[in-house]
């Protein structure tokens, strides 16, 4: 059953509304954040407004790599994730590149009506009304590391985006922060304080180039990783930040930089 067929008064305004894909894969377990562990399928959208100096998916960023991301209807989206979760509704993870760029609306509404559950991540700079739609939203300012500029005005609109239906309606929020040294911890701290009413993860950031090495780990500093890991746990444990999360990029320690997983 194609997902037209699942919600055919959608079909119309879907075939309108291409979404850019990257790749969809699953399922898989999500790596990172306060989901960590939980069974769910990827959707990568292509195209960012963010130019991080650490970003390790630059095939979902880099204007070069445009003519790999296939515009997909809503409909044509679900019936891929349908197929790989065997008809089963599952959580689909909506990441990127900045998801938030992509009309996705629709296709949450889709995905909904059949049972399926939708998680985004994205960081905060771009707010969309259908955030309020969403079961799970992690908002993840880049830090000074990142080399990109942070608009505090821009993530008060994104939470405020996905509180528009009540805070108890809206989507389990979440504040995710990459940290790579000092700097990038205080940056955390001072945003967290900016809305100490939303949970806070802290992670150690991926440093490694981009590149997906065809045996996952290979090239990956994972030293590094559990040793930046380490010490955000002895900066949290010093400081008394006993109200967050301290969590690795699990996918980078199993899987490397390898796409499709």
């Amino acid at each position: 059953m194609s997902g037209t067929e699942l919600a055919p008064e959608l079909g119309t305004e879907l075939a309108s509304d291409k979404i850019r894909i990257s790749e969809i894969f699953g399922p898989t377990v999500q790596g990172e954040g306060a989901l960590i562990g939980m069974p769910t399928v990827f959707v990568r959208t292509g195209g960012c407004d963010f130019r991080c100096s650490w970003c390790d998916t630059l095939y979902a960023v880099d204007p070069a790599f445009r003519a790999d991301w296939k515009p997909n209807t809503a409909a044509e989206v679900m019936d891929r994730v349908r197929t790989l979760s065997g008809g089963k509704p599952i959580l689909v993870t909506l990441s990127g590149g900045n998801p938030a760029i992509q009309p996705l609306g629709g296709l949450i509404a889709l995905g909904k009506r059949n049972g399926f559950t939708f998680a985004i991540e994205t960081q905060g700079s771009i707010a969309r009304d259908w955030f309020a739609d969403l079961d799970y939203l992690t908002l993840s300012p880049k830090p000074p590391s990142s080399s990109t500029d942070f608009d505090p005005r821009a993530l008060a609109a994104c939470i405020n985006a996905a509180r528009a239906n009540g805070v108890l309606d809206g989507p389990a929020i979440t504040l995710k922060f990459p940290v790579r040294d000092d700097a990038d911890l205080m940056f955390a701290d001072h945003v967290r304080r900016l809305h100490p009413d939303i949970p806070v993860c802290l992670q150690p950031v991926n440093t490694t180039p981009a590149e997906p090495h065809p045996d996952g780990a290979n090239g990956v500093d994972i030293a590094g990783l559990t040793e930046r890991y380490r010490w955000l746990v002895d900066q949290v444990s010093e400081r008394g930040w006993f109200n967050i999360r301290v969590l690795p990029q699990w996918h980078v320690h199993v899987w490397g930089n390898l796409r499709g997983v």
